[in-house]
Parts: C-alpha cells; structure tokens; sequence
C-alpha cells in the first residue's frame, strides 16, 4: 500500500508492513527532534526502535523524508514508516529502527524533510526470501526461518560463518489432570503430553533495511511418539527483530490459551535451541547461566580445577575464563593421562519457582543422580552453552523471575549437540491450573448472583469464570557468539535484555506536538504556586506507592506480573487478595491512563517500565482474543477472567495507545488494536445488562438494536474506531463511519449523553433513542461509572483530531454533560426536568469540569473544578499522603502499608490531578 515513491505506511497490522529508508533533500525546510536513551546511555546498543510525533499538518504524508544523526553529528541509517495520520492526512506519529553498534551515543537526531529523498549509505540487512525458507544477514549474524515444520529457526550463524545454533522450536508440555489430594499424586488415568510448534506461515517485512522483522505463526501438536494423543492447541505468534550490524535476535512470543481447563493442565512452555559441540574437547565446553545480580556460574562440562593434581595456573584460569585451554601435551601427566576418571557433567537446570528463590542442579547423565548447586533468590534469566573454539549460543528472557515459574534447561553438553531450553513455564513448578477458584456456591440465579454481589463484590456466572482466549507475551533474546564470552560481558548483556534500551523524545516536545492528547502538560508549566507543588509530590508519591506495592507484595507469576490489586484490608493488613471484586484490578477506572500519562509529562524511566509491565498484562490477560468474549475484557477478580462482567471498558485501546505509539508501534500491541474492530459483535453473544433486564427471558439481541451505554461501551468503540483511523489500517474508512454516525446519533438524542444508553447499529454505527424513549422525548441515565473508563480523553483526542469539523451538536451534548455532571440539582432540574440524583466520584469527574472550563473560558466553572477536586470524595488534601512500615507478626513479611488508599482513588485522583492542573491550572 504504498503512498507514492518516497515514503510508505506502515501500519504494524497483519500482513500490513511496509517502510521507507530515505535521506532528505536539503533545500526543503526540515524540522529535527532529539531523542535521548530513558534510562542513560547504555553499554550497547543491540539495535532500537522507537516513535516520534509531529504537529498537525507539519508534515504531508507524501512529502517528507527522515533522516537521523548521533548528538555528535555522524549520520546513522534510519527506517522510518508512519503509524498514524492526522485526519488532514499529515503525519503524527512515526516509528523509526536505527541499527546496532558497539557503543552507544548519548543520543540521536531525527530530521524529518520536505522533498525527495535517496537510500543512505552504511549497513543493510541482507534477505534471501526463498519459497521454503527466509535467511537474514545482518552483517554480525546469520539466522535461517522454515516456513513450513516445526522449527523456527533452523540454523543460527555467527559472522565468521560458525553454526551455533540449530532446530530451534517450541515445545509444550501437558497433562489431562492434576493431584487435588495426596491420595490422588498417582493417577494412572492421568495422560501427558508433549508437543512442539507447527508453522501455518512464515513472513518477513517489506522493508528490511536497518530492522527485519520475521513473523511466525502456528500452533501446537504432538511431536514424540511418547505423548498422548492431542488436538493442535495453544496458538503462538512470533516476532523475531534483527537489526543491521546487531549480533542480537529480539523475540517477542505470544500465545492465547485456547484448551479446556478441566482437562488441559499446561507444565512447560519453552523454546529449545540445539548447539553444535562437535569437535570441542569437554574441558574446552563452557556452561554460563545467569545469577543474582550480575553473577554467573561459570563452568566447564569436564573441570579441570580443585583436583587433587593441578593442571596449573594457565589451564585453569584459561578454562575458568572461558578460553581455549593450553594444548594438553603441556599439562602435568598427572592429570592428562587420567582425565578418564573426570566426570563429565551433561545436563544443569535452573528453576525459578518464586519471586525470591531459585535453584540450580546438574548431572552426569540421564539416570544418574542430581548434584545440588547452591541457589539464590533472582535469576538473571540468561543462559549460554558453548565451546571455546566451536562458539555457543546464549539465550535469555527478560523478566524471567517476575514470571515465574520459569527455569532454563542445559542439555547433553557432553554430547556433539547440545541443547538449550528456556521455559517460560517450568517443567519444574505445579502445573498451570486454571480452574475456577470456587463451584459457583450454589448462585444458579440471577438473583442469587446479583445478592452475592452485595457481600463480596464478586459478579459471578457459571461459564463465565474462563481463560479460553486470554494470552500472553513474552521478550526473548538470542545471541550467537564466536567463542565462550567472559562473565563480565555476559552479566553486562543480561542487564541489556532485562532493561532493553528504549529511545524517547522529551516530554516537552511530546506535549508541543499535541500528538497524544491536551489535557496534560509537563510539571514545569503546572507548578507555578505551592498548591500545584503540593498535587505533583501526591502523584510522585502514588506512583512511588504502587512501584513498591508491586515488590513487597509479590505480585509476580507468569499470569500476574503487570497488574496490581484493587482495595485494601486493613485488618489483615493485605490487599483484598480472595474477596470477588476487591482483588486483582483489571484497569478498573482508567489507572493505566494516569501512569502512562504520568510518564508523558515526566519522562522518568521507572514509570514506564512499570507502565510497560501493566499494558503487557492488561493487553493480553484482562482480554480475549477468541471464543464468544473476544474483544471484551474481564471486570476486577480473584482471577483474572473469572467475573462474569465482559466489557469493552476493560479492553478499550486508548489504555495501550501511548505505549504503542511511543514504541514505534509495537507489533504485538498494535495487532491486539486492530482485532477489536470486531468487539461491537461480542454484544450479540454477551448482553452486559442480562442480569438487570426487566425482559431478561424475552429479550433477544437485535445488531440493528443493540443496547449501547454511551458512557462505558461508546469510549471503548470511540478508541478503536479513532485509532484505526488515524493508522489508517485496513478497515479505517469503516472505522471513520462508525464513529462519525454514532457521535452524531448521540448528539440526536435530545438529552445527549445524559440519556445514558442508545439502540446502536453495529453494521452503520448509527445510533437512536433508548427502546423507553422511541419518540426521543428526553430519557436520563446518569451513571458515575459512564465517564470513568477513557470517555473525557478519547472525546478530547477525537475533537482535537476532528477540529472544525467536529459535529457541532456532539461538541455541544459532551460540554453539557461535563458541565452538568457536577452542577447543583437546581441547575441540573432547570436543563433536564430532573436532577441526576445521588452520584459519586465527583473527585474523578473535576477533569471534566476543567475540560468545560477551559473551552468555555468559564473562570467560575474553573474555580468549581478545583473545588470538587479538592472538597468532595476521594482523596483529600488532609489524607496522610505516606505509608507507615510494618514489621512483626501482624503481617506475614515486612510491608509498607497504605491503608487510607484505594486503586479507584489512585486513577481519579491521578487523573483528575494531571489534567486539571494542565487545563485550569491557573485557577488553583
């Protein structure tokens, strides 16, 4: 889908990936951005992608090219592609891959230029797309993908040619039950299985110039004749980024589960490479697996150090240091004519099965016995296996004791071809078990339910409580090496893949541009009184809070990291862990707006790493990506899918927006983006008010029909459509006719959004009165919830995006309903015939005052804002704003303890805070 011959669209979307690499003409005007490192610079750079925005109609999407240079001056190629457009047709973000280097500059300049452009000089990545495989060359490394079988990467090579990788596949272990007592730990009914992946396509993008980038996706059948008979299962993408001049393959693996949880016990997951070791002597075989903080085992499959008889200080040091030992005819004969009673070790295996142990084990051979190796608390993630003259292959996962149970497998080291495994699931922890956690006690009701509702926030339904079609994704990293690498290097590049260098521009540049809201401004342009100082050190605090929450209260695991709990109980002394609706919290109220825009005005690196972690969960875990809830997401639980609530609140895509923007459009994320073009379907399959209908047993949905709330249910469709929109995917002339049909059927409702709920059209988007109200007489329907999941800033991001050619008459529904929502029930009698009756969240709602007062240039509204910020529910200025530490035996471990804080308040204070002070700061 090229625009014209200079630049293309690129819009990360399935089969949709195409990209231009151009330098610019100098007698155009440019416009250059600096972009620094969020972190520092780092030791290296293994290769970078990152995003960019730019002003309305700064840049025409058919006559700019971008170009990019070190803060020195030195020129480094670029690729470039757009991932969103301003409705006039400019560009407003780009994304952009520079290549790898060896060392890392402090930053980089991007200019982007009216005019024509020409390929730049420097390092490509050579591609050979062949009919049954693709083979790409990035000048440090060589790596092969099948694009049919089961191995992904059939050989990886380092630059000298050396084959150090080979038959690297997914393999996945299962078993049809588990032991629910100790009577049961032997069951001979119990079946197992072990399966690997199964290649359905193979592709590479257009443009591989600076970055290639391999997709493969498939699923998972039997490959032994050992396992037990099994349907395909657990469908898989991957994404494998190499970049020119980088020795480092990124991978990013996703998965949905898709098996029965009665019977489809998942107890590994794991990618497995084979290693050449042919030809290597065992003493010259070096096994490295990552420790506690930059630690490493550093041994040798048959060592040569702490004999009896010593081999000297040259074979040792060489041996322990990973090189080639001195020819062996210079050994003392004591120990080279008796090297046959020196045990070989073949197989070691660390298993991380907590957040704060790990153990580490090795062994002659299969049915000898383990010996223990002693253990600590994190694991660095990253292991290598090679030789001294023959290379080895290191693999690592990022995060791999947040995710635990997680281990990593060295195998038949003492053999010609070794093996490296990395589970991101152990083999070693329980089975994965993902059965609901109660029987329903006994709510086969409606009204029962509801009741429950009442005692333990839990919004149960059988069927309901499913994972089928929840996912997960994690970031793999492989790197083939000529020859065994030091400990040092190796400890330096498990710190590089645990904080993968990320590339950002300043936050006042972000904020100039206008790309990705204006309700938000930097700190130094909102804290010009005390007031205004005082709010910045609370959102300073709440973020600080939650960061450490995340640590001290363990929440780590393969389903759990990113997320954070919902309400805490003070008599424990714990966050509501076990009770319905308190305990995970599932985006409940927008707390991923106010990090993510927390990060935008501040930059700091450890906002968004914790942001990062939460949009990787709330992404893939909190939503399904198939069965009968696809597009919807799970309201707060015990279990991440076991409220029956299935919302589009919970999926809505503005709570991933930035992080895909300022990524350069992550694949992954951008995909899950567009599969929710289709989530307006999921109303035929999950009526979100089935349990309160008064026609519960009559009523059949009707896709002409469809019960939509304008709050809850119109922010989530608003994001996907405007988003689709501005990437201009496949489906984005669909996407722009919803939208605009259904801000123009609310703005027909003679109450607005005030009337609460429409009938909506999912073929046209239109939307009419309420089935109440058919002649549009004025219906009311004010929910605190309506305005509390994304609705102020997708309307914001819509209206700045539309401009003059907003519709009038919506402009005019939502600045009433920012106004009305907190207003008197005088005033909201003298507008409506009625008021609004008992609301909340007030604290929340200020931001959508602020929004009318700043439009309206209304300073009494603006004053109005700050008093219900400050003065009504929520967090109050007089709350403690500091955590008291727990010790003893009042608590299980040492904790700080929050206990006047809530995650509902956390969002609306943050939010409300952040955007009040950017729209009526003045006013404070």
């Amino acid at each position: 889908m090229h625009l014209n011959k200079l630049v293309s669209s690129a819009l990360c979307l399935p089969g949709v990936a195409v990209y231009a690499l151009t330098t610019p003409n100098t007698n155009g005007p440019s416009d250059t951005v600096n972009v620094k490192w969020l972190d520092g610079k780092p030791t290296s750079n293994l290769g970078t992608t990152f995003g960019l925005p730019w002003p309305k109609g700064k840049h025409a999407g058919d006559k700019v090219t971008f170009t990019a240079a070190t803060d020195g001056g030195e020129d480094v190629a670029l690729q470039s592609w757009v991932t969103s457009y301003w409705a006039d047709g400019s560009v407003k973000w780009t994304g952009h891959a520079i290549p790898g280097s060896e060392s890392a500059p402090d930053g980089f300049k991007v200019t982007a230029s009216k005019g024509n452009g020409r390929p730049p000089k420097g390092q490509r990545i050579r591609v050979d797309n062949a009919r049954n495989e693709i083979t790409v060359d990035t000048g440090r490394l060589k790596a092969t993908f099948p694009k049919s079988g089961n191995v992904l990467v059939s050989s990886l090579r380092t630059s000298s040619g050396k084959v150090v990788g080979k038959n690297g596949k997914l393999v996945l272990q299962a078993q049809s039950g588990v032991a629910d007592t100790a009577e049961s730990l032997v069951n001979k009914n119990v079946k197992y299985y072990r399966l690997e992946s199964r290649i359905k396509t193979t592709t590479i993008d257009e443009d591989s110039s600076a970055r290639a980038l391999v997709t493969i996706r498939g699923d998972h059948r039997v490959g032994s004749e050992k396992s037990a008979a099994h349907d395909p299962w657990i469908q898989f993408t991957v994404r494998f980024y190499l970049y020119a001049n980088s020795d480092t393959i990124k991978l990013v693996h996703s998965l949905v589960f898709d098996g029965a949880v009665d019977k489809d016990f998942i107890s590994g997951i794991g990618l497995q490479f084979d290693v050449p070791l042919a030809g290597e002597e065992l003493y010259d075989r070096h096994i490295r697996i990552a420790g506690v903080d930059g630690g490493f085992l550093s041994e040798a499959v048959q060592g040569l150090t702490g004999l009896r008889r010593d081999a000297g200080q040259a074979v040792r040091a060489a041996q322990f240091g990973g090189k080639k030992t001195p020819d062996i005819s210079t050994w003392p004969t004591a120990i080279s004519t008796r090297l046959q009673w020196v045990p070989t070790w073949n197989d070691y295996t660390l298993a991380q099965l907590s957040p704060d142990g790990f153990t580490l084990k090795k062994r002659t051979k299969a049915g000898q016995g383990w010996v223990k190796i002693p253990g600590g608390t994190r694991a660095g993630g990253l292991a290598y296996l090679g030789g001294a003259t023959t290379g080895g292959l290191a693999v690592g996962l990022r995060d791999f004791w947040k995710r635990y149970p997680t281990s990593i497998d060295v195998s038949n080291a003492a053999t010609d071809l070794g093996q490296i495994t990395l589970w991101l699931y152990s083999p070693a922890g329980e089975p994965m078990d993902l059965r609901p956690f109660h029987d329903g006690l006994g709510e086969d009701t409606y009204a029962k339910q509801l009741d429950a509702l009442e005692i333990t926030y839990e919004d149960y339904e059988d069927k309901y409580n499913t994972p089928r079609g929840v996912g997960r994704t994690n970031e793999i990293y492989i790197r083939p090496f000529d020859s065994t690498p030091s400990a040092d290097e190796l400890a330096a590049y498990t710190k590089l893949i645990n904080e993968p260098p990320v590339l950002v521009p300043e936050p006042e540049y972000i904020k100039k541009t206008e790309a990705i809201g204006t309700y938000w401004d930097v700190p130094n342009n909102t804290t010009a009184s005390a007031a205004a100082q005082t709010i910045e050190t609370h959102l300073d605090f709440l973020n600080k809070f939650y960061q450490g929450q995340i640590e001290q209260r363990k929440w780590y695991g393969f389903w759990d990291h990113g997320d954070f709990m919902h309400t805490y109980d003070v008599d424990r002394h714990t966050w509501r862990y076990d009770i319905g609706g308190y305990a995970w919290d599932n985006s409940e109220l927008s707390p991923d707006l106010f990090f993510w825009n927390y990060f935008l005005r501040t930059g700091r690196a450890d906002v968004y790493r914790f942001a990062e972690a939460h949009v990787r969960h709330t992404s893939e875990v909190d939503v399904y990506h198939l069965g009968p809830y696809n597009g919807f997401g799970t309201r707060h639980s015990v279990q991440h899918w076991s409220d029956s609530a299935k919302q589009i609140r919970v999926s809505t895509p503005i709570y991933r927006q930035i992080f895909y923007f300022v990524s350069g459009g992550d694949e992954r994320v951008g995909e899950l983006l567009h599969d929710l073009l289709d989530a307006d379907k999921t109303f035929l399959t999950v009526d979100p008010r089935r349990k309160v209908r008064e026609d519960n047993g009559t009523y059949v949905p009707d896709p002409t029909a469809i019960d939509l709330d304008l709050g809850i249910d119109f922010s989530g469709l608003a994001a996907v459509w405007l988003i689709e929109w501005e990437r201009r995917g496949p489906r984005w002339k669909e996407a722009k006719s919803k939208l605009l049909a259904t801000m123009n059927g609310i703005a027909s409702l003679k109450n607005g959004f005030v009337t609460g709920v429409g009938l909506y059209n999912i073929y046209t988007g239109s939307v009419k009165p309420p089935a109440t109200d058919p002649d549009n007489k004025g219906s009311m329907l004010v929910s605190h919830l309506s305005a509390s999941f994304g609705l102020p800033e997708i309307i914001a991001q819509i209206t700045h995006y539309l401009g003059d050619d907003l519709p009038k008459a919506f402009d005019k529904a939502w600045l009433d309903y920012c106004y009305y929502y907190g207003a008197g029930s005088a005033e909201q009698t003298a507008r409506y015939g009625a008021s609004f009756g008992s609301l909340s969240l007030h604290q929340g709602h200020s931001r959508l005052t602020a929004y009318a007062a700043k439009r309206l240039g209304n300073a009494t509204l603006a004053a109005r804002a700050w008093n219900e910020f400050l003065h009504s529910d929520g967090f109050a200025p007089t709350a403690p704003w500091a955590s008291v530490h727990l010790t003893g035996s009042q608590v299980l471990a040492p904790v700080d303890e929050a206990a006047w804080i809530s995650t509902n308040d956390v969002a609306l204070y943050g939010l409300a805070g952040i955007e009040n002070l950017a729209q009526v700061g003045d006013a404070l």
